[in-house]
């Protein structure tokens, strides 16, 4: 199976302009959002191989990257309204 990353454009492409609007206009939406998308970058960078990690931090982190998805998630969708 590739390996993929996991935008945000991607996972949520209903929200496109919502998603478009709250970067611009919300700073703690932008936050989230910059941090699911580094989160995302380093879990790819540990399952392509180009950086160690242990299993169990790797596992931390994707667990964060689901919290992270979950809370944008719940902004756009009420944001959308």
């Amino acid at each position: 199976m590739p390996l993929e990353h996991h935008p945000l454009n991607r996972e949520f492409p209903e929200f496109k302009d919502t998603m478009r609007a709250l970067l611009q206009s919300d700073a703690h939406f932008a936050r989230l959002a910059g941090e699911y998308q580094d989160l995302d970058s380093r879990i790819y960078e540990v399952e392509d191989g180009n950086q160690a990690l242990d299993d169990n931090t790797l596992h931390d982190w994707k667990v964060q990257r689901v919290a992270l998805k979950d809370e944008i998630a719940r902004m756009l969708k009420s944001a959308k309204g």
